[in-house]
């Protein structure tokens, strides 16, 4: 059975040069092969048409989540709590906001606006994990949130959740979604595809429409979201999810979700416990214009752990800054794992002092772009990076690109 998520991905990525593209065939492979086991079957349909509805700026991250513990090994589907807390503390400092699905829906369908850079959370299956470990995280920051259910991994006891914990974590805002009736893997479609075109049908019709009733009738509310188990569809599907009245289905495929992105092949980041790249990925932001803005481009102010030049969200008015980091209150760093890395230059030959810590760089090409990004990572004598990189943009003021060059 061949996995939609790598296909998509090569595609996707076509034009990209030999690197990017291992990297994220490496990142398709990260994110499904714990639930995509596939060497044949039925084919996966025709890529989705985009919305009609007309673009805006803003970009949602579809975050999604699993299992999670405190004490068991971190794995692709399961992180650590404290992770997760610390993941939910930098989409705060960052100043991303955390919309609900009722929000997301409403503006995929042009009737409401939201921040240009937003984040949703869904967490897939129905851990008790959920409620146990992230759900007093979500309490304690006020983010929404929806789960995506299947039916048969509810009310089973043991690591499942119970009606009663969905219907508690329902009260505070939370929202629910269909995740198919077993979470069938690639080899069952392809039994039953096998078995004919009724069979494949009617199997489709169950995993599809019967959990969407079934979640509809147990908790009261409407059902109009679907999460494909895996990440996995074939062109069979998506008939189905518009009779069963479905208006956003969501894949495995990493991405930020623009309003005229194709509603049944929404991208999603899956954020895994023992890869972090993917959270640093989701929360990273090209910055962009408002369709009706006509002044400078407003910078988030991204709260950083160590002082920076220039400060998150400044506007400075020369094009040849010098970048620093004071990573002087930073303990044990192996300065020769240090890397900064600038947006329009990659990674750059910045100088560590190593009398006052700082960490710098002088621009030797002016900037060019509206708003500069910087990340600054290292690792300790042990090897280990630290869990969340140092990141922060400002922004150039743009009416310094017309002074004389021996002003600049």
């Amino acid at each position: 059975m061949r996995c939609f998520l790598g296909l998509s991905i090569v595609g996707f990525r076509a034009n990209l040069p030999a690197s990017m593209k291992r990297f994220f065939l490496l990142l398709a492979f990260l994110t499904c092969g714990f639930c995509l086991q596939a060497q044949e079957a039925p084919a996966p349909g025709p890529s989705a048409p985009a919305s009609t509805i007309p673009d805006d700026a803003s970009r949602v991250a579809v975050l999604g989540y699993h299992d999670f513990s405190e004490t068991a090994k971190e794995t692709a589907m399961r992180i650590h709590t404290s992770k997760f807390r610390k993941q939910m503390e930098t989409i705060r400092q960052l100043g991303i906001t955390v919309i609900s699905l009722e929000d997301f829906l409403a503006w995929k369908r042009g009737e409401k606006s939201i921040p240009e850079k937003s984040i949703l959370l869904t967490f897939d299956d129905g851990w008790k994990s959920v409620y146990t470990d992230a759900f007093p995280i979500l309490k304690e920051f006020g983010y929404p949130f929806t789960l995506y259910l299947y039916k048969e991994y509810l009310d089973c006891g043991g690591k499942s959740l119970s009606s009663s914990m969905v219907q508690e974590m329902l009260k505070t805002g939370a929202s629910i979604g269909s995740h198919s009736v077993s979470h069938p893997y690639p080899h069952v479609f392809k039994s039953y595809y096998k078995k004919g075109a009724d069979a494949y049908d009617a199997f489709l019709r169950k995993e599809m429409g019967e959990s969407k009733r079934f979640l509809e009738s147990q908790f009261g509310m409407k059902v109009a979201t679907y999460a494909y188990p895996g990440g996995y569809y074939t062109e069979e599907m998506l008939p189905l999810a518009k009779e069963f009245g479905y208006t956003e289905l969501f894949t495995v495929i990493p991405g930020k979700v623009k309003r005229s992105t194709a509603d049944i092949t929404m991208p999603r980041y899956m954020i895994l416990g023992n890869y972090d790249k993917v959270f640093e990925l989701a929360t990273t932001f090209r910055e962009g214009r408002s369709s009706g803005s006509t002044g400078p481009l407003a910078v988030i102010s991204q709260p950083t752990p160590c002082p920076v030049s220039p400060e998150s969200g400044a506007i400075i008015n020369t094009r040849l800054p010098e970048i620093s980091a004071d990573l002087s209150k930073v303990a044990d760093i192996d300065t020769s794992k240090l890397v900064m890395k600038i947006s329009g230059f990659g990674e750059v030959p910045a100088n560590f002092d190593s009398n006052t810590g700082k960490f710098s760089w002088k621009v030797n090409r002016r900037l060019r772009q509206p708003t500069c990004q910087v990340s600054v990572t290292w690792k300790n004598t042990a090897g280990k990076a630290p869990e969340n990189p140092l990141r922060w943009s400002f922004q150039i003021d743009r009416s310094s690109a017309y002074l004389p060059d021996e002003e600049k």
